[in-house]
This record gives C-alpha cells, sequence and structure tokens, in this order.
C-alpha cells in the first residue's frame, strides 16, 4: 500500500502525562503523526470542567483538518480516543486503538480520584522534586525521563502543568462509547497491567489483545508492540484476538 495514502495517526496520551510520551511510537511510524497535550496538561489550555466529551472536542477544535485519522489513545486518551470515534465532534476516525483503559470503577476508585481533583496543586521545592512528582502522576516513574513540559516554574518553586481538576473526569461509558464508534476499534492491555485487566477488556470486546510482558503504560516500555495492532486497525482489520 502506498503510505502516502494511509490516514495520519493521532497519538493520545494519558491522565498526567503529555503528548511526549508518544515519542518512541511517533519514531517507527511510517506516515504523518501528532502527539498533542490533552486539555489540562502541558502546555494545553485547562477546561472549566472536565469530561471526556469536552476534552474530546477541544483535541478536535485543535486538529489542522478533520481527518481521516487512526487514533492511538493510552488509558484516558484511550477514552477520548473513542469519543472521537463517534463522529461527534467532525473529524473523520478510521480506527481506533485503546490501550490500558480502566474499565471498571468502584465507588472508592470515584473518591479517591474526586478527592485528588480537589487538591490544590503541590508546589515542589526543587525542579528535581517536580520531575520526580510529574513522573509519579503519570505512572511513568523508572520508564522515561519527565517532560519539561509537564513543570511549570512559580516564584514559590515548581509546580506540575496537569490541572488536578483533570482527575474528576469520571469513569467512562465504555459499552455506550464502543457502539457508537463508528469504525474498527481495539482495546489492549498489557499482560501486567493492574488497572485494565484483559479479561475485563474482553468482556467488552472479544477481539481484545493482550500485550505479553508488559505493564499499564505499554507504549513506553515497548513502543513497537503497538505497530501491528495500529497497522490492523488502519487497514480495517479489527479480526481475532492474539
Amino acid at each position: 500500500m502506498d503510505t502516502t495514502t494511509r490516514p495520519e495517526v493521532l497519538l493520545l496520551h494519558g491522565l498526567g502525562a503529555t503528548g511526549a510520551v508518544w515519542d518512541g511510537l511517533g519514531a517507527l511510524l511510517d506516515r504523518p503523526w501528532s502527539a498533542p497535550d490533552l486539555p489540562g496538561h502541558g502546555g494545553a489550555p485547562r477546561l472549566p470542567r472536565y469530561s471526556f466529551g469536552g476534552m474530546a472536542a477541544a483535541v478536535a477544535d485543535r486538529l489542522p483538518g478533520t481527518g481521516p485519522l487512526v487514533v492511538v489513545g493510552h488509558s484516558l486518551g484511550g477514552v477520548v480516543a473513542l469519543a472521537l470515534a463517534t463522529g461527534w465532534f467532525g473529524v473523520e476516525v478510521a480506527g481506533v486503538v485503546a490501550v490500558g483503559v480502566k474499565v471498571e470503577w468502584s465507588d472508592d476508585d470515584l473518591a479517591k480520584a474526586a478527592a485528588m481533583a480537589a487538591r490544590p496543586p503541590r508546589v515542589f521545592e526543587t525542579r528535581e522534586d517536580a520531575e520526580r512528582g510529574y513522573l509519579k502522576v503519570s505512572g511513568l516513574l523508572g520508564l522515561t525521563a519527565a517532560d519539561p513540559a509537564g513543570l511549570v516554574e512559580s516564584a514559590d518553586g515548581w509546580r506540575l502543568a496537569l490541572d488536578p481538576a483533570a482527575f474528576a473526569v469520571g469513569r467512562p461509558d465504555m459499552r455506550g462509547l464502543l457502539g457508537a464508534a463508528r469504525c474498527p476499534v481495539l482495546l489492549a492491555a498489557g499482560e501486567h497491567d493492574p488497572m485494565s485487566g484483559i479479561g475485563q477488556l474482553r468482556a467488552l470486546a472479544a477481539n481484545s489483545v493482550v500485550l505479553p510482558g508488559l505493564g499499564h503504560n505499554a507504549h513506553v516500555e515497548d513502543p513497537a508492540a503497538l505497530l501491528p495492532l495500529l497497522g490492523r486497525v488502519a487497514d480495517g482489520l479489527s479480526g481475532a484476538a492474539t
């Protein structure tokens, strides 16, 4: 297939991270790609209120065109990818790969997220402390370096660029989003992902894929592991799970 005719790739990061987490995968792609910061993250504007639809609309408004796109999303970004796939936000999505999406939420999970959303931003005395805070919040500690776009210097010290209110985005309606998607969708999770069990995903979509040996941030741990999944949805082939 002529790669110039292939859909461009939109990469959407998870909660607390920035678009820089996709640099490894982007370097492997044979087609144009972009990895914007989600609202309330990195250099992206904040929202007055966070919802999956609101975040999808904000992403759509910042795109240079209307598609077609293959969207690969991690965790929160995977839910935003599914929202875009509904077509409700004026973007043509040719396929979605959603990795590490947390699909089961207890009342305790939601209460903890609400509590984090209500906390004021923490101020760190040093940049090194802020970098460690960024990596811990995004689940990237020990996997990669902190993205400078995820940090903000102030008169009092350093804080994260992340808007804490984004933690209040809530529980996704996965069945509703999957039912409304107008394109092939693959759900995937690392074999050792504590937040997104493959059994939970396969209860929603039988073709969900396990990524052997990987954890929640599979796209950072082994970017090449996502290439076969991206190829399958890009070519409209979301067949049986591997």
